[in-house]
């Protein structure tokens, strides 16, 4: 590990020296890489030069205590010897986390996707409840969330809901809530007060940028519609309901929240590209799944990651075997207790494989 330390060390200062080159500063493009690689790699040569400084404490504090016959500075050197090998044991810790393969989506903004499945309405009235859980989530971080596609019950609850969300960490936190989401509870419409079991499906894509997916204009057919509701003012009276079919893939993304065709058929690109390049991943990952059982959960959509108990109060998370007793928290966005705890487990797993 420490060999790599010390390369990681000597291109941060060749970068350093590359990103203050007046040529490279006026090639905006080449700067701005060498600028992305420094902040990548600062954290991990910051804590490498806390390693060396606290290392050095510790050969000082021990030179000290074999050569000299000052009582008093042996002591000294004995309780600072103390405290800086507790301290290089966190720091050795910390770096081994910092050097884990970075995953390369963790800064991405993310596209939620929430879709109500068994049970009916409840299922619906489950995706409404994951939905505010998720959006609170974002506000508690200051996250800005812009609604893709809304299709609503007639009971309140929902279909299926896909949303955007902008922040910094978005998909780095969220990225292990793809699953089978199950609520147990007593419907309002249940008048014998039994327990009814109902799920909601989640999907978190990273956002793909233009970069990384390209879609051949010819492999997508356009289709324009009238968008439907409730009656009265909310329906469309145009045909403004944008549905793309990516022939080769089969995928098929319906848009029909915005008045505007245009808007619709952007929204309706940006998820249809997340979802190309969310199976583009999968695909990778399918090559590698062997490693991938190590970690936590696998990202696969039929995979039941929690269950929502409501007359115990508990959401238990089954990949972890976490059981937290604060489910009307849990649901108001105080989920970071279970998103560290996923975080914590998988970077536990992977630094086994840390030399």
């Amino acid at each position: 590990m420490f060999d790599k330390l010390e390369f990681i060390q000597d291109k941060y200062e060749d970068l350093s020296k590359k990103a203050s080159d007046p040529e490279v500063i006026s090639n905006q493009s080449e700067w701005q890489k060498y600028v992305k690689e420094l902040s990548d790699l600062e954290p991990i040569v910051n804590k490498y030069k806390e390693y060396k400084s606290v290392k050095n404490g510790i050969q000082e504090a021990k030179g000290i205590l074999s050569e000299s016959n000052d009582e008093e500075l042996r002591e000294m050197a004995k309780m600072e010897l103390g405290d800086l090998e507790d301290q290089i044991e966190q720091i050795e810790s910390e770096l081994k986390i910092l050097m884990l393969p970075k995953d390369p989506n963790d800064d991405k903004n993310v596209i939620v996707e929430i879709r109500a499945g068994a049970g009916g309405d409840e299922a619906g009235l489950f995706a409404g409840d994951l939905l505010r859980m998720y959006t609170r989530y974002a506000e508690r971080n200051r996250w800005k969330v812009e609604m893709m596609s809304l299709n609503e019950t007639g009971v309140g609850g929902l279909k299926e809901v896909i949303f955007l969300l902008r922040g910094k960490g978005a998909y780095s936190r969220l990225k292990y809530e793809s699953g089978v989401h199950r609520v147990q509870r007593i419907p309002t419409t249940e008048s014998g007060g039994r327990i009814h079991t109902s799920t909601a499906t989640v999907a978190v894509l990273p956002e793909a940028d233009d970069v990384e997916i390209e879609i051949n204009p010819n492999d997508v057919r356009v289709d324009v519609f009238r968008s439907s509701g409730n009656g009265g003012q909310s329906v469309n009276t145009t045909d403004s309901a944008v549905r793309l079919t990516h022939v080769p893939t089969g995928l098929v993304v319906s848009c029909q929240d915005e008045k505007s065709q245009l808007k619709n058929k952007e929204k309706a690109f940006k998820i249809l590209k997340a979802r190309l390049y969310d199976k583009m991943l999968a695909e990778q990952n399918a090559e590698i799944a062997e490693a991938r059982k190590s970690q936590v959960g696998t990202g696969d959509r039929s995979e039941r990651i929690r269950t929502y108990n409501f007359p115990q109060g508990r959401v238990s998370d089954h990949r972890i075997n976490l059981t937290l007793y604060k489910l009307d928290y849990f649901l108001d966005g105080d989920i970071d207790e279970i998103l560290d705890a996923l975080i914590t487990t998988d970077q536990a797993e992977k630094m086994k494989s840390v030399v």
